[in-house]
């Protein structure tokens, strides 16, 4: 028999302990800061300042910010799986997955509207130190394999192990990348949308006549780093690889230059802050994903087509030679407030221009009748999740990721890999 899900913690209630809701109430000002700071920005002070503690007296819940980061995760990873845990009751693929996106949904609702504690985004987790690490990866793990087995109902194609992987890190990223888009809805809109993510999840973005397998055919794109100076690309390279893997606090210019076996000088000859390195990787990442969406426009074929190899480009650059991009979750590790906007703004133009890909495919029939703007979000939150894939399929390499994961979401989690 699985055993059951952790508890999801939730406020204390006004009966618990002082202790305990003093513990609560640092956790719910904890999660805020570190998803509009990130575990970088964000201070033991500033947190304690906000629920009228003094910074000593917060230690004696949580020594260490790293520490109340950890606990921040647990609560969140354990409020996820809980939510997969009830959407495994549903009968059927497609029932589980629309309970658990509208739970997701209903979730962030409950926050936007001051009814709920937020929950830390996973962005940092990587940052955390290997003693507050390892039980975060752990739980983490069990709430993945809660999340995949909603794929397993009787309905679903059967799968081989690195599908099955691919498409639960496809869901999982989705249902994290609502944070990003969600609150331009209505907040009680916000379980519709999460309704019309299942549907394109389930059912994909085709139209009848269009396949992946038009899309598998293309002939391979290649995109390149601009042009230029090489040791540039090659510093902005590690940058970005080292703030994917260990967020931005991990990424320190030392272990930059560790990696290009270079001085710590030689970074810094390039680049006076980190901040200054960071805000040139976002630059490099946006001026990439401009050169696939250039090219897809340029290209002949059908709005799907062009769409599609767009995408595939993108994915496939993740995992060669010169990837990947740099991951969105760094735009809350930026100290800026005018920078966090401007990279948040591009980020949006991108997903419009995108979109617009897709609203062709409506115009001439490639793509099915779809919300294009919800849609792209959904290819986004695929394309930035792709240089995690091997995580889960250690196997994936630029060759297979876009099979693995834009398969699913084009043609849809119903129909057979």
């Amino acid at each position: 028999m699985q055993a059951p899900p952790p508890a999801s913690p939730a406020a204390a209630p006004a009966h618990a302990p002082h202790g305990a809701r003093r513990r609560e109430a640092l956790l719910d000002a904890a999660a805020r800061r570190f998803n509009e700071q990130g575990l970088r920005g964000a201070t033991l002070a500033d947190i304690a300042a906000s629920v009228g503690l003094a910074t000593n007296s917060l230690t004696h819940y949580f020594r260490r910010k790293e520490d109340l980061a950890a606990a921040c995760l647990l609560r969140a990873i354990a409020a996820v799986d809980t939510l997969a845990a009830e959407a495994a009751a549903e009968a059927g693929l497609e029932a589980r997955l629309r309970h658990f996106l509208r739970g997701f949904a209903r979730r962030l609702a409950e926050v936007h509207a001051g009814e709920r504690p937020d929950l830390v985004a996973f962005n940092d987790v990587r940052a955390l130190p290997e003693s507050q690490s390892q039980p975060v990866f752990e739980a983490y793990n069990g709430m993945y394999r809660r999340v995949r087995a909603l794929l397993d109902a009787g309905d679903a194609p059967v799968l081989a192990k690195a599908e099955r992987n691919a498409r639960a890190h496809v869901l999982l990223s989705v249902a994290n990348w609502m944070r990003s888009w969600i609150s331009r809805h209505e907040i009680e809109c916000y379980e519709r949308a999460a309704g019309q993510v299942a549907e394109l999840l389930l059912r994909g973005l085709a139209a009848p006549g269009s396949s992946w397998r038009q899309l598998a055919a293309l002939p391979d794109a290649v995109l390149a780093a601009p042009a230029g100076d090489a040791a540039a690309e090659a510093f902005l390279q590690a940058a970005t690889a080292l703030v994917n893997e260990q967020g931005y606090r991990g990424a320190s210019l030392e272990r930059i230059a560790a990696r290009l076996h270079r001085s710590k000088g030689a970074v810094y000859h390039r680049h006076d802050t980190k901040d200054g390195l960071i805000s040139a990787c976002f630059e490099r990442s946006f001026a990439l994903q401009r050169a696939a969406l250039r090219a897809a426009e340029a290209a002949p074929g059908s709005g799907w087509l062009r769409a599609g190899a767009a995408a595939r480009a993108l994915v496939r650059f993740q995992l060669s030679p010169q990837g990947p991009l740099l991951r969105a979750s760094a735009t809350s590790a930026l100290p800026d407030a005018t920078e966090r906007e401007r990279v948040q703004r591009s980020g949006e133009r991108l997903a419009a221009r995108y979109a617009s890909l897709l609203v062709e495919g409506l115009v001439d029939g490639s793509v099915r009748p779809l919300d294009a703007a919800l849609a792209a979000e959904l290819v986004l939150a695929v394309v930035n999740a792709g240089a995690e894939l091997p995580l889960w399929v250690p196997t994936a390499d630029a060759g297979s990721a876009d099979r693995l994961t834009l398969q699913p979401l084009f043609d849809g989690l119903l129909a057979p890999p």
